[in-house]
């Protein structure tokens, strides 16, 4: 006798009715609602992007696990850096300040994984002006976090960027260069101390930030499986010694299941059919993610109107703070 289950339903697209909206922003996963007030409203849908594809299925609970997770980090980490989050009415929901982004992703590696790797193979010795050891083997770990900032496209990929192009092009001036820097460093510290309470190392990360008032704040996510690889810290150090690949807690796994399907987001490509099966797995790991890195059961929350849900929230919220 075999039974089927069914899928709880995925939110692919928000549509909030807000009072003052004054832009509405779709990323390849969020929904941002500007406000004439100064604030934002983010919602973190269910869509799952890769190669800078969003896929064709919505994974059920995603943006419950993003959102709530980025938020526990940005409530754990304000004392490190200043944030733009000031409320989570809904669990895919935080609204906070609006900041005028500074366009530069802040990627900070704390070990020789994914695209530094593929850089170092090739020879490369400097990533980003950031200097890389000669001898090192895949996921060792670098003497001292590195960062390695990208442009924060538009529109397409990001790309590589110096420290002195970053300058040399204006998207910042020097004294926010150093203080992004030493935010980001901060962040990244505090976020392995996090990782490692939890048995998990922190591998790499990306920090986004913004303007606001004449302050640098962190803005978007932060330390989520989205933004950042983990390894399981448990065996680390024999896998390194037998030259085996590292366990990984990230998103890492959707973007193999689809190389393994002649998928890599390239022109005249397929994306391959993702059947329930497959989506339930993302799921599944996605909520382990939250469930190891936050210590805490996922609960999840309502999805039999999940639109109509977000809206009451938020609307609740909204008319407490008028």
């Amino acid at each position: 006798m075999s039974t089927t289950t069914t899928l709880p339903a995925t939110l692919t697209r928000s549509d909030l009715q807000l009072p003052g909206v004054t832009e509405v922003y779709r990323g390849k996963v969020r929904d941002v609602y500007h406000l004439a007030d100064g604030r934002s409203v983010m919602v973190a849908s269910d869509r799952i992007s890769a190669f800078d594809v969003v896929l064709p299925r919505g994974i059920p609970h995603k943006g419950q696990v993003l959102n709530q997770l980025s938020w526990h980090m940005l409530t754990g980490t304000a004392q490190v850096a200043p944030n733009w989050a000031l409320a989570s009415p809904d669990p895919c929901v935080v609204v906070g300040h609006r900041c005028d982004p500074v366009k530069v992703e802040m990627v900070v590696r704390g070990y020789l994984s994914g695209h530094a790797w593929r850089q170092y193979q090739q020879g490369a010795r400097l990533l980003c002006g950031a200097p890389m050891p000669d001898g090192l083997r895949e996921s060792d770990a670098f003497p001292m976090p590195i960062i390695t900032p990208s442009t924060k496209a538009d529109a397409g990929h990001d790309e590589d960027i110096t420290p002195a192009e970053i300058l040399e092009r204006g998207l910042c001036t020097r004294e926010e260069w150093d203080t992004m820097c030493r935010y980001a460093l901060a962040l990244f510290a505090e976020g392995q101390r996090i990782a490692n309470a939890r048995g998990l190392i922190l591998v790499d990360t990306k920090y986004e930030f913004g303007r606001k008032d004449g302050r640098i704040l962190l803005i978007d996510e932060i330390h989520t499986p989205d933004s950042s690889r983990y390894f399981y810290a448990d065996g680390y150090a024999e896998r390194q010694q037998r030259g085996e690949a590292q366990k990984q807690l990230s998103k890492e796994f959707v973007r193999q299941w689809l190389i393994a399907h002649d998928f890599m987001g390239k022109e005249g490509q397929q994306v391959p059919v993702m059947d329930d099966a497959f989506v339930k797995s993302v799921s599944d790991r996605y909520i382990e993610l939250y469930e190891r890195i936050t210590g805490q059961r996922f609960v999840p929350a309502d999805t039999s109107d999940i639109a109509g849900r977000m809206q009451r929230n938020v609307d609740a919220y909204l008319g407490k703070q008028s």
